[in-house]
């Protein structure tokens, strides 16, 4: 659990200031489960440069309360948390000082949102908080206010969660959570995860990741795990000490951060995955008489392969649809080993020389639509589909033919800058596995937008 907050203060003397505003949001990686915000009677005058900062004023303090009256729901709502702020040390180091002048030790592990930005969005000119969300397409409102810059921070937060691809903040969130016996650490665990889709994470009593998974129901699916009777889910249910997820808004995103952080992370009860997930691929050449054949093969490193499939069958199912869709030439087209009818209309019988009643480049038009509609080779493309959230949209960036990664965008903010394309992504793998995922995922029945980028004109 965290707790990110923000605070206004008099200004003046180091270790001298008094808050003047404080909001903190309870979060749990997920969403804001409560919250606590009040102006605060700092006991002595703002500094001038300060009120034409925040516009907060002498007179619209004079009845707010006192530290001492709020000091009990700021221990209330922090209790067990990791505190998150954008320069966390100024904040943290003026809490503790509010409660040393009542006699009080406050003491709360702490995250800084300007560190983990430097470190997982490197490059930005500035990390001042109004700069940096605003250069992430971030909204802002009410800047220097404390709700608007915490609110802010909760978003800007749940963007470095999903770039901390080593998962560092996840292993020292369940470092210090506590300890449960076995009984109730599986109930608990359940009670805490949401029935979304998402990738989750299995983590023993060191924070180390044991098992990787994906779902479009996370608590269904853990919940399998555990009342699961097999030698594997019992061994499992012994050494979780947590389980983490993140959430990623459609099943896309979950497949493609499950395929790499399995591949990366090595996680010991996930199987090895030692070949690719695919067997199959559709291949397209050019006959002597200048038309294009297609054709099924196992899958090769090769610059010719359209897409690819995860098996034979599915590779033959598919091609004989898109044969019909497009009109195409049985033969012209590998199925049935160059025998048989073909499905276009313009063509009546298929015995080795029907496609000389139709011209290369007009038979080649479809085939081509074909080739340009399933695979992305040489491509620049988003894909934008749902968000984690009702007012968010991810977004999948495909540069030149290769997958550069996913990220999220707040529906309110046009992405139509390269700049802050790049920087909303997270980075990713691109690897045949990947190329496979999407362009599986694609000839589906999906719901996400295709739009082209304009990026080497």
């Amino acid at each position: 659990m965290y707790a990110i907050l923000d605070i206004e203060t008099t200004g003046g003397k180091y270790n001298e200031e008094g808050i003047t505003e404080i909001a903190i949001y309870k979060f749990d990686g997920l969403k804001v489960v409560d919250q606590f915000i009040s102006l605060v009677n700092p006991e002595q005058p703002i500094q001038p440069f300060v009120v034409n900062l925040t516009g907060i004023n002498n007179d619209m303090l004079r009845n707010a309360p006192k530290f001492y009256e709020v000091a009990k729901r700021i221990v209330e709502i922090t209790k067990d948390c990791i505190l998150v702020a954008h320069n966390a040390k100024f904040d943290y180091r003026i809490l503790r000082t509010e409660f040393r002048r009542l006699g009080f030790e406050y003491e709360r592990k702490s995250l800084c949102t300007v560190e983990l930005s430097q470190k997982l969005i490197p490059g930005q000119p500035s990390y001042s908080l109004g700069k940096l969300v605003r250069s992430l397409g971030i909204p802002l409102s009410d800047r220097h206010r404390a709700s608007g810059d915490a609110q802010a921070t909760i978003k800007l937060f749940k963007m470095l969660l999903a770039k901390d691809v080593e998962k560092d903040i996840m292993k020292e969130h369940v470092r210090k959570e506590p300890k449960k016996n076995l009984d109730t650490k599986l109930v608990f665990i359940l009670e805490e995860l949401p029935s979304e889709t998402g990738v989750y994470y299995f983590h023993n009593e060191n924070g180390d990741i044991i098992y990787v998974g994906k779902s479009r129901n996370i608590r269904k699916r853990v919940n399998q795990h555990f009342t699961n009777d097999n030698p594997k889910s019992r061994e499992m249910q012994k050494k979780v000490a947590s389980v983490s997820f993140e959430l990623t808004g459609n099943e896309l995103i979950a497949l493609l951060k499950e395929n790499q952080e399995i591949k990366q992370i090595k996680p010991k009860y996930n199987r090895a995955l030692k070949r690719d997930i695919f067997s199959h691929a559709l291949y397209h050449s050019v006959d002597e008489k200048g038309y294009i054949n297609l054709k099924i093969g196992k899958a090769v490193s090769s610059r010719d392969r359209i897409t690819t499939f995860s098996s034979l069958r599915s590779a033959k199912n598919s091609l004989t649809k898109w044969v019909e869709e497009y009109e195409l030439c049985e033969r012209l087209s590998g199925l049935h080993g160059g025998k048989g009818n073909c499905f276009a209309y313009t063509i009546k019988s298929c015995h080795g020389a029907c496609v000389e009643e139709e011209q290369p480049e007009t038979y080649n038009e479809r085939v081509r639509e074909l080739i340009d509609r399933y695979s992305y080779e040489n491509k620049d493309v988003l894909l934008v589909g749902r968000g984690r959230e009702v007012d968010e949209k991810s977004a999948l960036l495909i540069e030149d033919g290769e997958f550069k990664g996913v990220g999220y965008f707040n529906l309110n903010h046009q992405i139509n800058n390269l700049d802050i394309i790049r920087s909303i992504i997270t980075p990713m793998n691109n690897n045949r596995d990947a190329e496979h995922i999407i362009q599986s995922f694609l000839r589906k029945k999906h719901q996400f937008k295709i739009i082209q980028l304009s990026i080497h004109e």
